[in-house]
């Protein structure tokens, strides 16, 4: 990753630095540090953000960072199941077919079943690929083989890819979910 690249890490350690600059400057009186640590938190906060996005079209997802990930074809799989079993459950519900209805419950159900399923193996394949790629580029690094350390970070940000998918995906059904209650 280049020094231009967005960084959960790296905003972490910024914020706790504007934090601790802002807190000086509020206990000494000092409002040039104060307003230069508010400065340097929200700027972690930006950074923090943008190590946070991605971009999504179908089961492709890309990041920040320059990763590019593929969801695992369950959530597909779930997702059109989860559909397929609504559109059943509502027109068997109109229709008065009780059979309908509750083959497109069950079909809905195990749709999401699925779906969660490919979600967790995203998240855990994503978060491996983070940890041996952040691993392979210290060592690269040791041996100062360049290329090694780009395909070791290559690796690393498309694990972070797939696994701000499946992190995002999940977030945004805990979300619908707690509107719906």
């Amino acid at each position: 990753m280049s020094d231009n690249q967005s960084s959960s890490l790296k905003s972490a350690a910024d914020a706790v630095t504007g934090a601790a600059q802002s807190a000086y400057g509020s206990v000494t009186g000092n409002t040039e540090h104060q307003v230069k640590g508010d400065a340097h938190k929200d700027a972690a906060a930006a950074e923090k953000e943008a190590s946070n996005t991605i971009g999504k079209i179908g089961p492709y997802s890309i990041s920040s960072s320059g990763g590019v990930s593929s969801d695992d074809p369950r959530r597909t799989e779930g997702s059109y199941n989860q559909t397929a079993g609504s559109a059943k459950e509502t027109l068997g519900g109109l229709v008065g077919n009780e059979g309908l209805k509750q083959a497109g419950q069950k079909q809905n159900q195990e749709g999401k079943e699925q779906e969660a399923e490919g979600q967790l193996r995203d998240a855990g394949s994503g978060l491996k690929d983070r940890v041996q790629g952040t691993l392979g580029g210290i060592g690269a690094g040791i041996t100062g083989d360049r290329e090694a350390q780009l395909k070791h970070q290559q690796q690393h940000d498309d694990g972070k890819t797939q696994l701000r998918s499946a992190q995002a995906d999940i977030q945004r059904q805990a979300d619908a979910a707690a509107e719906n209650k």
